[in-house]
């Protein structure tokens, strides 16, 4: 092969990844610290390594294999020789009844816990893709492992002053299957709408909607758990977006995107189960 013609495979291979970049949600950059940070996805799409159980994990998470680049790598459970505390998660009832908890996909707590703040209470609810590979995985340990990939990707994105992230950027994610997962802790502020990350609760749907369709099962679960999430913060939902509606991105996908609006219009489902939970006040 001759250099001018691999010259022009290599342009080729960096002009697609670069359209795969920007399928998804972007982060912009922001202050020092992840508050003020757009969600993003990884840098570039992530292969399906090879998995191995790691010992000792709860619910049998796996991990991919260490490889290449340090993809892969274990969740820390240090920091500079200091157990890292792995956040509480009860999940006992309430708006969280039912929720995988966090210490089931990950043991790591906060990775910066300086880079980061506090909540103080939800009035919007943002909804998300992660903008990568399509991914229809139903098997337990594989959404886990998708959940800490972007939890490292996360981890590894640099704000625009200079800063690091803290942890992942969403609250919840929600499967094809139609498991809802406890991301980062609902006492902090995420980092997934740049610029409106304040009391803006982060529910992030695992696929790309641009290239799939959400399953039956998902958007089940999306509508039910919103609208709990509604009910017990007192959010409208006239406060719940896309993040297409507060920034200009493709997220959360065409796909997802026109499944939300049906679902908030009269008549559909999030509406409904607003309504079946007795929160008819806030559809106003």
């Amino acid at each position: 092969m001759n250099v001018q013609l691999s010259r022009r495979l290599l342009l080729q291979a960096s002009g697609a990844l670069g359209l795969l970049y920007l399928a998804g949600c972007q982060n912009k950059g922001a202050m020092p610290g992840d508050a003020g940070l757009a969600d993003a996805t990884p840098d570039i799409p992530w292969p399906d390594p090879p998995l191995s159980p790691v010992r000792g994990a709860p619910g049998n998470v796996y991990y991919p294999t260490p490889g290449p680049g340090g993809m892969g790598r274990l969740p820390p459970t240090t920091i500079g020789g200091v157990p890292m505390p792995v956040e509480p998660s009860p999940l006992p009832g309430g708006a969280n009844a039912g929720v995988i908890a966090r210490g089931q996909w990950t043991r790591a707590g906060v990775g910066r816990p300086n880079s980061i703040y506090p909540l103080n209470g939800v009035k919007r609810i943002t909804i998300h893709h992660d903008g990568m590979d399509v991914f229809t995985e139903r098997n337990f340990s594989r959404c886990a492992t998708r959940i800490e990939q972007i939890r490292q990707s996360h981890l590894r994105r640099t704000a625009k002053g200079g800063g690091r992230w803290a942890d992942i950027g969403y609250h919840y994610v929600v499967d094809a299957q139609g498991r809802v997962w406890e991301g980062r802790s609902i006492r902090y502020q995420g980092a997934h709408v740049q610029d409106h990350n304040e009391n803006n609760m982060g529910i992030l749907c695992l696929g790309n909607f641009e290239r799939q369709s959400p399953t039956r099962e998902q958007t089940a679960a999306l509508d039910r758990f919103v609208a709990t999430q509604m009910r017990s913060y007192g959010v409208p939902l006239s406060r719940v977006y896309t993040h297409r509606e507060l920034n200009p991105t493709e997220c959360p996908g065409r796909n997802l995107q026109r499944y939300m609006v049906q679902t908030r219009s009269r008549g559909g489902g999030m509406m409904l189960a607003a309504v079946e939970m007795g929160a008819e006040r806030l559809l106003g």
